[in-house]
């Protein structure tokens, strides 16, 4: 690929940018415009070179090439400043595209960012640091449909990070950082316990205020995760002087890391600029993803790349719903399908949101009126279906919480309960769905479910947590990664493993593991697991744990009801909904 070349020029990295004069060549002529199309640089600030990477010519490009180059019209930035020379003034075609942009086409999000850039460094012409970022340049480079993809994934968020980053005047490139956190992925989720467009692991979402519980995870709310992301970059930058590279790794691996390789240098008389730091891998590729693509965004026709245009307007506006709803019932009054109000608001879990808030949802701006009229004349006691439950012997409030989609606390709170005691008789409210749990596709048991059920071209068995297991100690039973089999599972290798959860474990082998020789049934939602008899164990407790009749347990495990009792370690196989699993 062509070597990529940086020019370092000056700018605050927290100053809003002012007009600066353009002198425009075109056809002989000479336009000067007073707009704010380029960016002011500022002369006063020495620490904050930025790094303006430049398309050098290679023996690989064409003659042909070569000729367009040369006789394309070209935007030349004029400064007053005495003491700058012809010599390091910026000349580039993409000033050019900025400038065409003005006058014809739709407005497109791209130029603003591009308008806000203000990453810097002060490592000069740096032959590490033209590398590192060259390297990860090529690969995005090379993959002209993924972004595109991912850029067409952003179109409902992007513009709220964008306005979000004006407005604190902070560096326009930032906006590219969900690209290597989540590729614009709401729903994304990490082997490191990471969640949402920005990736806040379940402690540093806490430490900036996402809330997180079973209904809910701010982690993937579009607008507090975005919020939460600025605060804490802008915290970073406050740490390492207004430096944003340390920011951004930092954002990464954590300021610990960053502040000890700090000292590390100090204490060695070294450079302590993100260049020179020794940092974790990932991090030492990070920063270098995130200028790789303010690159590419910058002037994508010069690397025969064409982005798409994502409209410079508001996607979505905010409506209070002023109590708990169920999602279906609100993407019915907003005109909209579910799926597209669990994009837009991908924070709740369940089939409706969270009874002590967030009380507000996300929706498309040309739904927004629809649903807020629509709010506004049905009553609060509407907005979520309730089923009057009997008690009948053998409940409990955690197999209703389970059959009805809901939790324990919210049973006992609706129904003033004190304790987990119920009398057999007695009458409970429950908040229930008023579609099937399967219908809400993006929820979080849904999900999990649709994950569990992708295909793997390998032999499938699940596998019921037991005490005392790790991630580790099943997937050395199977022989399978520790980081594959929590994949499988929507986890992270680091997540709690509770005793009596399923795991779906695919056999590396091309063999069931612990699973019986019968065919499964034919209906898609049944599944054949294997369970493995604990202590205390009888065909009633088990049946009532996978909600399958005693008679159906023993039919598909003859053997062992001709037998007076159940063995611990016993293997027994079961035929489970999926569906009736969840929750």
């Amino acid at each position: 690929m062509p070597e990529l070349k940086f020019q370092a020029s000056r700018m605050s990295p927290g100053k809003r940018r002012g007009p600066t004069r353009l002198l425009v060549a075109l056809g002989g002529a000479t336009l000067l415009l007073g707009a704010c199309l380029t960016p002011e640089r500022d002369r006063t600030d020495s620490t904050a070179d930025i790094y303006e990477p430049v398309l050098e010519a290679s023996a690989s490009v064409s003659t042909q090439q070569e000729q367009t180059s040369a006789v394309s019209p070209a935007v030349v930035v004029v400064d007053s400043s005495p003491e700058e020379t012809p010599e390091s003034i910026m000349i580039a075609s993409a000033d050019m595209h900025q400038l065409e942009s003005v006058f014809s086409g739709p407005a497109n999000l791209l130029d603003r960012i591009r308008a806000g850039y203000q990453l810097g460094s002060n490592t000069g012409h740096s032959v590490q640091a033209r590398k590192r970022v060259a390297q990860q340049f090529d690969w995005y480079r090379r993959h002209p449909d993924y972004m595109n993809r991912v850029f067409r994934r952003s179109e409902p968020y992007l513009f709220h990070i964008v306005e979000s980053i004006e407005a604190r005047g902070m560096p326009g490139e930032l906006a590219l950082l969900p690209i290597v956190e989540s590729a614009f992925d709401p729903f994304a989720y990490s082997h490191g316990r990471a969640a949402g467009l920005w990736q806040f692991i379940p402690a540093t979402g806490r430490r900036f205020g996402l809330k997180q519980n079973w209904w809910y995870d701010g982690r993937r709310d579009v607008t507090e995760a975005t919020r939460a992301a600025l605060d804490y970059l802008e915290t970073l930058a406050g740490m390492f002087d207004g430096d944003y590279l340390l920011a951004v790794a930092a954002y990464n691996s954590g300021e610990g890391v960053v502040r000890r390789a700090i000292r590390r240098n100090q204490r060695a008389g070294q450079p302590t600029d993100f260049w020179h730091l020794r940092l974790p891998p990932e991090t030492r590729a990070y920063v270098p993803k995130l200028l790789a693509l303010r690159e590419l965004v910058r002037i994508p026709e010069e690397y025969g790349l064409e982005l798409p245009v994502v409209a410079d307007r508001a996607y979505f506006s905010q409506v209070a719903t002023e109590g708990q709803i169920d999602l279906a019932l609100a993407a019915d009054l907003a005109g909209i399908d579910l799926d597209t109000l669990y994009s837009l608001n991908p924070g709740f879990n369940r089939w409706a949101t969270d009874p002590d808030g967030p009380h507000r949802l996300l929706v498309p701006v040309e739904n927004a009126a629809m649903l807020t009229e629509a709010l506004q004349s049905l009553p609060p006691a509407q907005r979520v279906r309730w089923e009057r439950h009997t008690i009948k012997s053998g409940d409990n409030l955690g197999a209703l919480a389970r059959r009805y989609g809901t939790t324990i606390a919210l049973i006992k709170d609706v129904n003033n309960l004190r304790s987990n005691n119920i009398r057999v008789g007695d009458d409970l409210m429950i908040p229930r769905s008023r579609k099937s749990l399967e219908s809400y596709s993006k929820s979080e048991a849904v999900r999990l479910a649709r994950l569990k059920k992708a295909s793997r071209g390998r032999s499938k068995t699940t596998y019921v947590v037991r005490s005392g297991d790790s991630f580790w100690d099943i997937a050395r039973r199977h022989g399978v990664q520790v980081r594959q089999l929590a994949s499988w599972n929507g986890m992270a290798p680091r997540d709690t493993l509770s005793v009596g959860r399923e795991l779906v474990i695919w056999d590396a082998k091309g063999q069931s593991t612990n699973v019986a020789t019968a065919s499964p049934p034919a209906d898609r939602t049944l599944r054949r697991i294997s369970y493995t008899v604990r202590s205390g164990d009888s065909f009633a407790r088990i049946s009532g744990r996978f909600r399958v009749s005693v008679a159906q347990l023993q039919k598909w495990n003859k053997a062992a009801a001709r037998q007076k009792y159940l063995r611990p370690g016993q293997k027994l196989t079961l035929y489970v909904d999926v569906t009736r699993q969840t929750g």
